[in-house]
C-alpha cells in the first residue's frame, strides 16, 4: 500500500528504468518485460494529477484516456478490406485502421518533439463489455489489433476498487501476472503539503487539521452513499475563494454540493463561518504589514483565550502568506536568473567586436524564438512562460534607453546593461529580507499565542511540511526557526517515546 506521493516517486523511477539504454542503444529493460502499471485506489486522490506532474518534471509526453468514453472501434480502429496473395490466390481480408489511442501517441510525439512518454488509461475496468477485451490483450502486449505502442512509451493504467464502483470488473490471474498492480491510499498529510502548494483555503486546512478523519471517507447509509474525497475538498476550496471575491454569500447547500457527506458537510459548513468572524477579528493581513505592524507579544494577547480552532485558523493563514511571499521571491529569483543567462550570452558576443545593436536585437530574436519552441513543445508552465517574458520586455527595454541615451553621450555597452542588472538585484535582496522579517515575526508571534507547547510545535511542522518556506530558510537561515525548532525535537521525541511505551504493552 503506497500514498499518492509515493507512487508518483515509483512511476517515475519506472520510467527512467524503462527507457534506460546501454551503449547500443538498446533499451536496458526489453520491451517485452516492461510491464504496464496498474493503480488500484479511491476516486479523487490525484492518480490524473501526479501523471501530468510527472509528465511536466521529466519533460516526456503525456496520452490521457478514460476508457468508459471509448469504444471497441475508437481503441482498435475501423474494419477496411484488403486484397491478399496467398498461395498464388487473391483473398479479400479484413484489417484494421490505426487504433484512435495509439494515433494520439504518434500526434504527440510530434506535436511535442518528444519520444518517450506516458499513456495514461483511466478508469481500466469499467469498460464496455466489448471493449473488455481488447484491453486485456493491450495490457499484455501493447498492441490494438496490429498496432504496437511506439518504443519509450509506458502504459499506465488506473482503476478504483470494486467496493467504491459497482461496475468495475475483476482481472485475471493471466492479466495480473503481466502488470505491475499497485494500491493506492488516502494520506492526508501528503495531500496537505499538495495542498499548501496550489493554496488551497484556510478554513479548508484548518478544518482538517482539527478533524483528518473527515479528509477522505465513504460510507452507505439509509438515503445513499456519502463520500467526501480530496478532489471535492480542493474543488470547494475554489468556489470559496472565488465567492469571497465576488462577495457572494456561502450556504450549507453550497458545501453539500461537494462535499457528499450531509454530517460532514453541516460541520464545516459552521466551522467557515467561525472562520470568516476569526479573521475580520484578527486581520491577518496586518501581521505582515511593515508599516502598521503591532508589538507580536501585545497582539499575542488578544489570543491567549483563543481556542484551538481558532488558532489553527490562525497557523494556516500565516503558513499560507509565508507561502505565497516565498513563492514571490522564488520566482523572482528565477526572473533574476534568466537575465543573467542571457547577460552572459551578450558578453560573449561582445567579446567577438560585433556591433552592440545588432547583438541586442539578435538575443532578442534568438530568445523569442526559443521560447516559442519550448512553449510550442509543451515544455513550460504558465509561470515560467511569464517569467520568460518579462526577461524579453527586460532587455527590450533596456536596448530602447539605449538608443535615447546614443544622442547625449557616448553610447553605453555590456559594462552599462551589467549595471542595470546590478540594481534589479538589490530589489530581489530586500524582497528576501522582508520575507525573512515576515518569517521570523511569524513565529514569535505564535510563540505568544501558544502557551503550551505543542501548539508552537504544530506550527513549526506545518513549516517544516512546506518546500518552499524549507527551500527559503535552508538559503537564508531563520534564526527563531532555529531556536524555537528544538521545540519540534523534543514533541517528535515525546512522540515516539509514547508510541514504544504502547508497543511495549501489546506485547505484554
Amino acid at each position: 500500500m503506497r500514498n499518492i506521493a509515493q507512487a508518483k516517486e515509483e512511476i517515475i523511477h519506472t520510467v527512467q528504468a524503462y527507457t534506460a539504454k546501454d551503449e547500443k542503444g538498446n533499451y536496458k529493460i526489453p520491451l517485452v518485460c516492461q510491464r504496464p502499471m496498474l493503480l488500484m485506489g479511491p476516486p479523487g486522490i490525484g492518480k490524473t494529477a501526479i501523471m501530468k506532474q510527472i509528465a511536466r518534471e521529466e519533460k516526456i509526453g503525456l496520452v490521457e484516456y478514460t476508457l468508459t468514453h471509448h469504444t471497441r472501434q475508437s481503441a482498435v480502429g475501423l474494419p477496411i478490406l484488403k486484397k491478399k496473395n496467398f498461395g498464388g490466390k487473391e483473398y479479400t481480408v479484413t484489417e484494421y485502421t490505426m487504433s484512435e489511442i495509439i494515433a494520439s501517441v504518434y500526434q504527440c510525439m510530434e506535436q511535442q518533439q518528444v519520444s518517450e512518454g506516458i499513456l495514461f488509461l483511466d478508469e481500466i475496468n469499467c469498460v464496455s463489455e466489448t471493449l473488455a477485451p481488447t484491453m486485456l490483450q493491450f495490457l499484455q502486449n501493447k498492441t490494438f489489433g496490429t498496432h504496437r505502442l511506439p518504443p519509450g512509451w509506458v502504459i499506465v493504467a488506473a482503476g478504483n476498487p470494486e467496493r467504491y464502483n459497482k461496475s468495475v470488473r475483476e482481472f485475471d490471474m493471466v492479466t495480473l501476472d503481466r502488470v505491475r498492480s499497485m494500491e493506492i491510499e488516502a494520506d492526508y498529510k501528503v495531500w496537505r503539503a499538495y495542498a499548501q502548494k496550489r493554496q488551497i483555503h484556510t478554513a479548508v486546512l484548518a478544518y482538517l487539521d482539527l478533524k483528518q478523519e473527515n479528509f477522505y471517507q465513504i460510507r452507505e447509509k439509509q438515503e445513499g452513499s456519502c463520500f467526501v474525497t480530496a478532489r471535492g475538498w480542493e474543488d470547494l476550496s475554489r468556489i470559496l475563494q472565488v465567492y469571497e471575491e465576488l462577495e457572494i454569500p456561502v450556504t450549507k447547500e453550497l458545501v453539500e454540493e461537494y462535499i457528499r457527506d450531509g454530517e460532514i458537510a453541516a460541520d464545516f459548513a459552521g466551522f467557515y463561518q467561525l472562520c470568516r468572524k476569526y479573521e475580520k477579528e484578527w486581520e491577518p493581513d496586518r501581521l505582515f504589514s511593515l508599516e502598521n505592524r503591532e508589538n507580536p507579544t501585545e497582539k499575542a494577547k488578544l489570543l491567549e483565550g483563543a481556542g484551538l480552532d481558532e488558532k489553527l485558523l490562525l497557523m494556516n493563514g500565516l503558513e499560507q502568506g509565508l507561502t505565497e511571499r516565498v513563492k514571490t521571491c522564488l520566482l523572482e529569483k528565477a526572473y533574476m536568473n534568466g537575465i543573467y543567462e542571457e547577460l552572459a550570452r551578450i558578453k560573449k558576443e561582445a567579446a567577438g567586436g560585433r556591433a552592440f545593436d545588432e547583438i541586442l536585437e539578435s538575443c532578442i530574436c534568438g530568445k523569442k524564438e526559443r521560447d516559442a519552441i519550448l512553449k510550442d513543445q509543451g515544455l513550460l508552465s504558465g509561470e515560467e512562460w511569464e517569467i520568460r517574458q518579462r526577461v524579453t520586455r527586460w532587455i527590450q527595454e533596456k536596448r530602447q534607453e539605449r538608443k535615447l541615451l546614443e544622442g547625449q553621450t557616448e553610447a553605453p555597452g555590456f559594462p552599462w546593461l551589467k549595471e542595470a542588472f546590478y540594481r534589479e538585484t538589490l530589489k530581489l535582496k530586500r524582497a528576501e529580507e522582508e520575507v525573512k522579517d515576515a518569517l521570523e515575526y511569524s513565529i514569535t508571534f505564535m510563540k505568544g499565542v501558544c502557551v503550551k507547547g505543542q501548539e508552537l510545535a504544530l506550527f513549526l511542522t506545518h513549516l517544516s511540511g512546506n518546500e518552499e518556506i524549507m527551500a527559503f530558510i535552508r538559503q537564508h537561515g531563520c534564526e527563531t526557526y532555529l531556536k524555537e525548532g528544538e521545540i519540534l525535537l523534543a514533541s517528535e521525541a515525546e512522540e515516539a517515546l509514547k508510541k514504544e511505551i504502547q508497543d511495549f504493552q501489546k506485547q505484554i
